[in-house]
């Protein structure tokens, strides 16, 4: 049943419809209320800016429904929840060809012919290539567009090489363009070389808007450029587009940037009480690669969070429990540079199923009732895990195991012990195993502790030492946190007597042994240097031998594993942890 004609739970706020077309996966929001005639299509940015953004696209979308606007938003082929395998053609065609597939399922879906494209980033090059394609284009918003396709790929590179370092990662190989995990495919980058927004000739439609970012010149001037092509320009600041695309989960969306672009679609056309919803054809939100088969779906009550199942393509002898995947921070639910997806089709191809979703406000999945900010450490997440696992229920899966890292691996063990169903546990770098009553996870997230091993470190260095001269650090700040440190590692031993001196300690203590007495596998996995191992060390000792009492946790250390295990033998790793609980 279409969005427009599907009740609504009370107070829940459904995802948006998934639907599959060639080779992809796109979000359908649906117009409420008196509809406009015209539809928005999202043409995305790369890499780790879409990443970051994503959740801003899905805000986005909402607000724009709320002016009685369809839109559609998809992944381009190579990225995202797009199937693999794509045979890539010469240039940015291949992008190209799936924005136009995008804009007839848009255009059918609304049954809307007047279209707006909301191009960000390399979405910029994609919507210019497209334009000329694309009959009754109403206008094209430009969000930090990329205007020089060479001078991007060269600030890719030099921030590929910042994000290697501050990761502590080797660098990959020069024949790559490869940017926190994600690779850009060579025929794109090859494409993007020769795209020169400035040599337009001619407007690529009347309606035009710029959100440009202050320090970025060119954004101004290209709107400037616009203007002399004859093109009706908006040009509006981008604020905070530096907060929104730094980190996925600190990222903040920016509210006067929400409300211009929707004000300024809203306003290409009024409301037309004559377009009313009419049902239209269902596309399918299933589609195969090799050896796996993929359902874009909607699940939990209301239909309130995104995800998708993905299914062997063949039968097998062995039946073995389903995967859980669980997103770190507020990743989307592909995962750190695509590795989700990467694990999921490989289980796939061996018999397993699994599924990644997006918990409520979380990436594509709209906020639970109540709960529109942080909901990363807090038991509201828990009930979206049991969710999930009545979802995986209804698709004939009985036993469940949970995979995540950080906050994921975090939600993980706290769902397991709340809920029977889960059979085994993978949990990558968690920081902590229970969240301490009243710590604030926003102040957490914005300025993390770190490990004595960690700050003796940066204290030796010279950088460090300019940039307390120059008053960049707050050293008090830091004093104090490096005596919270010293404090925990004399606590150590009183903690591990007592079975926990404060009553988060004894819930940690409280909840493994819940595990073990119900024969529960957990397989803890961390980097070298993760300070998730000073949590560790409280509670079972720096050589972790307080784990003996715990026969069903397996602990492993990934040498040379950055906190998002983006390195390849890191992500082996991983997998093979998954696999083996899975076969238990």
């Amino acid at each position: 049943m279409p969005d427009m004609l599907r009740p609504l739970a009370p107070g829940v706020q459904p995802a948006a419809e998934p639907m599959t077309f060639a080779g992809t996966v796109g979000l359908v929001t649906a117009a409420q209320g008196i509809a406009r005639p015209l539809c928005v299509l999202f043409a995305s940015p790369w890499g780790l800016e879409e990443m970051c953004t994503r959740k801003f696209r899905r805000i986005l979308c909402e607000r724009l429904a709320g002016e009685g606007i369809a839109s559609l938003r998809f992944d381009y082929p190579g990225t995202g929840d797009a199937l693999d395998g794509t045979v890539f053609g010469p240039g940015m065609e291949t992008w190209v060809e799936t924005l136009l597939a995008a804009a007839r399922l848009l255009r059918e879906r609304s049954g809307r012919a007047r279209l707006v494209i909301v191009a960000e980033g390399i979405g910029a090059a994609v919507a210019s290539l497209a334009a000329d394609r694309l009959a009754d284009l109403e206008g094209i918003a430009f969000l930090a567009p990329v205007i020089s396709g060479r001078g991007h790929l060269r600030e890719l590179s030099v921030y590929s090489r910042l994000i290697d370092d501050k990761l502590g990662l080797k660098k990959g190989t020069e024949a790559t363009l490869e940017v926190a995990g994600l690779i850009l495919p060579q025929e794109i980058a090859a494409g993007l070389r020769g795209i020169d927004l400035m040599k337009w000739e001619k407007a690529p439609a009347h309606n035009l808007a710029v959100f440009t970012r202050a320090n970025r010149p060119d954004d101004a001037a290209f709107a400037t450029h616009l203007r002399a092509l004859g093109a009706n320009v908006l040009e509006a600041p981008f604020e905070g587009f530096e907060s929104l695309t730094s980190n996925p989960t600190l990222a903040v969306v920016p509210e006067p940037v929400v409300v211009g672009l929707v004000s300024w679609a809203a306003s290409l056309a009024s409301r037309d009480p004559a377009l009313s919803p009419t049902p239209v054809r269902v596309w399918a939100a299933s589609h195969r690669g090799e050896g796996y088969v993929e359902t874009a779906t909607r699940l939990g009550r209301g239909e309130r969070m995104f995800g998708i199942l993905c299914s062997p393509s063949q039968s097998h002898a062995q039946e073995r429990p389903a995967v859980l995947f669980l997103s770190s921070g507020y990743d989307r639910s592909a995962g750190w540079g695509r590795s989700t997806v990467e694990f999921a089709r490989a289980l796939a191809k061996e018999g397993i199923a699994s599924l990644r979703f997006d918990c409520a406000n979380v990436a594509d999945s709209p906020p639970a009732k109540g709960f529109a900010g942080q909901v990363l450490y807090h038991a509201v997440q828990v009930e979206d895990v049991r969710e999930a696992l009545d979802f995986l229920a209804t698709a004939g899966t009985a036993s469940v195991v949970v995979a995540g890292r950080c906050s994921g691996a975090y939600l993980g063990l706290q769902a397991a012990v709340a809920d029977p169903r889960i059979v085994g546990v993978v949990a990558v770098n968690p920081i902590v195993f229970r969240w301490k009553k009243g710590r604030s996870v926003d102040e957490a997230l914005e300025n993390p502790v770190q490990t004595l091993e960690h700050y003796g470190r940066r204290l030796a260095e010279m950088d460090t030492l300019r940039r307390v001269l120059r008053g960049e650090i707050d050293v008090m700040r830091k004093g104090r946190e490096v005596i919270g440190r010293l404090a925990v590692r004399a606590a150590r031993p009183l903690t591990r007597i007592f079975g926990g001196v404060s009553p988060r300690e004894r819930g940690v203590f409280s909840d493994f042994r819940t595990l073990r007495d119900r024969d529960v596998p957990v397989a803890l996995l961390y980097g070298t240097s993760e300070l998730g191992l000073e949590e560790l060390a409280l509670f079972f000792g720096r050589d972790a031998a307080g784990l003996r009492r715990f026969g069903n946790v397996q602990l492993s250390i990934v040498p040379e594993a950055d906190h998002n295990f983006t390195p390849a033998h890191a992500r082996a790793r991983y997998l093979d942890a998954i696999r083996s609980l899975t076969s238990r």
